[in-house]
């Protein structure tokens, strides 16, 4: 029950139900205040529990990193290009504009426009995560296509900070992406993990997950993208236009 599409199977099902991560239900949010919150039903999940990951060495990021600048702060994430090398493509063609979509707010085909620009992060959940990527806003929009699944021994939801697809069900992956405040196991086997966001980061996303929203998990003042750039691996980071700038000395 993760998150993109109109009703993704699982979206629509969660609507009803409390926490559905990833998906589009209505839910109710642990306090921010919890220290170790109760374990979520499986129905309170973007999907229910699955099998497992393989058990292999976590592998270290690598490729390209997604720099994030939203209204609330600068998200900084790693890709596992070797891992997912397809979701990877995918996230950098839509994020850059190389690859075209079809926008579902209209309908109409879009060639040379940065799909994430302008987009909100539509569900945010406290001590689980924040779900952005979709143009129309609602859990519902994709990009007119879906991408397949990738797994990878040792990529498992064991740590925060994780990048991954949000998904209706097997291979609905398009658009919509998660990133996670906290180790979430109850996911493992069920979302591509394609990156993994820096402690900076981590701090934003609980920042975010914090904010007033309303029963549908949505933030009552929007959270916005306002653009992803590409970094190649080894590349400069570009200044962070949020950061607090150093004061001037005063003249002597």
């Amino acid at each position: 029950m993760m998150f993109r599409l109109a009703p993704l199977s699982l979206f629509a099902i969660l609507a009803a139900a409390p926490v559905a991560a990833l998906a589009q239900a209505g839910s109710t949010a642990p306090p921010a205040q919890q220290q170790n919150p109760p374990a979520k039903p499986a129905d309170d999940l973007p999907d229910s529990p699955g099998a497992a990951e393989g058990l292999g060495v976590p592998p270290a990021p690598n490729g390209p990193t997604a720099i994030i600048d939203t209204t609330m702060g600068r998200l900084t994430c790693q890709f596992f290009q070797n891992e997912s090398p397809k979701t990877v493509e995918n996230f950098i063609g839509l994020a850059t504009g190389t690859k075209d979509f079809t926008d579902p707010t209209t309908g109409q085909k879009m060639h040379g426009v940065p799909f994430y620009d302008g987009t909100t992060f539509h569900r945010v959940i406290a001590n689980f995560m924040i779900q952005g990527g979709d143009r129309a806003g609602t859990g519902a929009g994709d990009a007119g296509f879906y991408i397949g699944e990738e797994r990878s021994p040792g990529l498992r939801f064991d740590r925060e900070g994780r990048l991954a697809m949000a998904n209706a069900g097997p291979n609905t992956g398009s658009t919509q992406f998660f990133v996670t405040e906290a180790p979430v196991p109850e996911l493992n086997g069920k979302h591509t993990i394609f990156g993994q966001c820096d402690a900076h980061s981590v701090v934003i996303v609980q920042s975010i997950a914090r904010v007033e929203k309303n029963s549908q998990d949505k933030p009552v003042t929007p959270v916005t993208i306002k653009h992803v750039t590409i970094v190649p691996e080894g590349g400069t980071i570009p200044p962070d236009p949020m950061a607090t700038q150093p004061a001037t000395p005063a003249a002597q």
